[in-house]
């Protein structure tokens, strides 16, 4: 009895070798027919992406201010949770056709400007010169450029005034959806400062329940005209700037609304239009008193036509 269970060392050998060709059968037989694989362990894996130049991601924030030509050695992302001066709405890609790095007034750039300026609203959730924004598009280094970038960068900063002089402002925390409704970024009631020279000299932030004899009241996106240097040149900005203040304050657009409030007008600055920056930010002034309210929608009533 016991001879039936004895068997030689080289029958333990082949009866092994039997059961494990068995087994990686029966395995091969089951990755075949579940969830329709062909059993082949190597022809199944995706190709890798063939590599290419390093593009920048949208949504990020960095550390440092604002530069327009990005060397892939400084961009050093961090969570927009922390403190941090730039952040990416968008980001975008030049044409094909565009093979050198575009000039500042070159047809490529003001679309990038055009594209930037589009998305910059739509990531903060209102026109984003309605608030202490400033809007700047980076390109790649020429080392980039030339190793096949093509990108263009749309970055926000928040600013401590919109006037000629405002520094960028250390924040924390996303500029998505910043304008969507009530925000200290907004720029609303102002005091409009007079000078030596003719016209209002700056324009700050004040509280509307406070004296004041200012007021943002939206922006006017000029044609695409040179720059205004001869006070000829200005007209077309200040009768675009009432027809936006006419719409703010309700007021009729006609021949008195000049003698009902006046306006001040801030266009870009000329390096900025150069490059296709056309929006004018556009702010109603008492010149002649002041108010303790916003005369959004105030209508004739509040602001009637002045007889000297």
């Amino acid at each position: 009895m016991s001879g039936i269970f004895r068997c030689s060392r080289r029958g333990r050998r082949a009866g092994r070798s039997l059961a494990a060709a068995v087994l990686a059968a029966t395995l091969l037989a089951g990755c075949a027919s579940s969830d329709g694989l062909d059993g082949d362990l190597v022809d199944d894996w995706a190709a890798l992406a063939a590599p290419g130049p390093f593009v920048p991601p949208a949504g990020v924030c960095q550390v440092a201010d604002f530069a327009d030509v990005v060397p892939l050695a400084t961009f050093t992302p961090v969570d927009c949770g922390v403190p941090h001066r730039v952040e990416t709405a968008h980001v975008g890609t030049f044409p094909p056709a565009v093979t050198a790095v575009p000039a500042v007034d070159s047809p490529p750039m003001r679309g990038a400007f055009a594209d930037c300026d589009t998305r910059a609203s739509a990531y903060v959730g209102d026109e984003w010169r309605a608030g202490r924004l400033r809007l700047g598009v980076a390109l790649p280094s020429k080392v980039g450029w030339t190793s096949g970038a093509r990108w263009y960068r749309c970055d926000l900063t928040e600013v401590d005034t919109v006037e000629r002089d405002g520094r960028t402002v250390l924040r924390s925390g996303s500029l998505r959806d910043a304008l969507k409704g009530p925000s200290p970024l907004r720029l609303g009631c102002q005091s409009a400062r007079t000078g030596p020279e003719l016209g209002v000299q700056a324009v700050t932030p004040a509280d509307c329940a406070k004296a004041h004899n200012a007021e943002f009241a939206g922006v006017w996106k000029a044609p695409d005209t040179p720059f205004p240097v001869k006070p000829a040149d200005w007209a077309p900005l200040y009768a675009g700037c009432r027809s936006v203040l006419a719409r703010y304050a309700g007021l009729p657009a006609d021949d008195y609304l000049r003698f009902r409030v006046d306006v001040v007008v801030r266009p870009p600055g000329a390096g900025r239009w150069k490059a296709g920056d056309r929006g004018v930010r556009c702010y109603l002034w008492l010149s002649d008193r002041t108010v303790t309210r916003s005369l959004k929608g105030a209508g004739p009533t509040a602001l009637p036509i002045r007889t000297r």
